[in-house]
């Protein structure tokens, strides 16, 4: 085996759409799991509205809402992989609002998290959701960089 293919591990090419469609129902399924008993449950959400109050949100009602199902709905993008260039771009916004808003406050471990969820944000928005997407159905073509 040559330096360049033990350094670069070009086999491992093979695996890019299926590394992107893991990425993407692992990233979506915490995504909905996160917020799913907001929107289950009255009083999870009021919980989260007092938290939102706490940390001086404007319009704490309106916002923990928005959050919740903008959350929701970028996880379902990045599960279906439709939508996700789009899906990318809100959940790096929602959690830029996270760290700048509350995490940062707590440190990089309270931030990590969110960065996280920020990069991945930017992956997909950047990079789309790889062949196995429901995007790449739909347009029927290929779509640049993808």
């Amino acid at each position: 085996m040559t330096l360049d293919k033990l350094l670069l591990l070009p086999q491992l090419q093979s695996l890019s759409d299926t590394s992107v469609l893991i990425a993407r129902l692992v990233v979506g399924s915490f995504l909905v799991w996160g917020v799913l008993d907001n929107i289950l449950s009255a009083e999870r959400m009021a919980e989260f509205v007092s938290f939102l109050t706490a940390h001086k949100f404007p319009w704490p009602e309106f916002m923990a809402r928005l959050s919740v199902w903008a959350q929701f709905l970028i996880g379902v993008s990045f599960i279906l992989g439709l939508g996700i260039r789009l899906a990318g771009l809100l959940c790096m916004v929602n959690f830029i609002v996270a760290i700048v808003m509350v995490d940062m406050h707590g440190g990089i471990r309270a931030s990590f998290s969110s960065a996280c969820l920020i990069l991945f944000g930017f992956y997909f928005a950047t990079t789309g959701g790889g062949r196995m997407a429901l995007d790449r159905l739909i347009m029927r073509h290929d779509i640049p960089h993808d």
